[in-house]
């Protein structure tokens, strides 16, 4: 199973941190998964038609997923319109404010590309705490698990 993690945020910061957690539970989870972990610059068609499940971390800007996660989604909408229906997703974001408009932003696209969200959205608000990155190595454990057998 291929599963394609993307990413915005800068290095070192807290959406760093939970995308390592994030990674971290994929790998106690599920030998048997092939796992890209990408910055969203860096992702194009060719990941996103490769991957079976897909999870998205994204840092709160301005109550708004990064530039970096909008800019992956319009570089591959049109390239894979009809080509990704029903790709298994989850989110996680870094919060400054409430998380919410980062989510419901990603969420309004992904319903465009039709995806299928198979867990409720991870939002950490403020300083990352260890139950915070505890919550995201258990949201890369589900998700893999999942995608491994067969239940997304």
């Amino acid at each position: 199973m291929h599963l394609l993690l993307i990413h915005g945020g800068h290095g070192g910061g807290r959406t760093a941190a939970m995308v390592t957690a994030v990674v971290e539970g994929i790998e106690e989870a599920a030998d048997e998964l092939d796992c890209r972990v990408k910055s969203a610059l860096d992702a194009g068609v060719e990941d996103l038609l490769w991957a079976q499940g897909l999870l998205i971390g994204t840092p709160e800007h301005f109550g708004y997923m990064s530039g970096a996660v909008k800019d992956f989604m319009d570089r591959t909408y049109y390239p894979v319109e009809g080509r990704v229906e029903g790709l298994p997703y989850a989110l996680f974001v870094s919060a400054g404010n409430d998380g919410t408009g980062a989510v419901n932003s990603i969420e309004r696209i992904a319903l465009g590309f039709r995806w299928k969200r198979v867990a409720e959205p991870l939002i950490v608000r403020g300083d990352l705490k260890p139950e915070d990155l505890q919550r995201c190595r258990e949201l890369g454990q589900t998700f893999a698990a999942g995608l491994a057998y067969g239940v997304f």
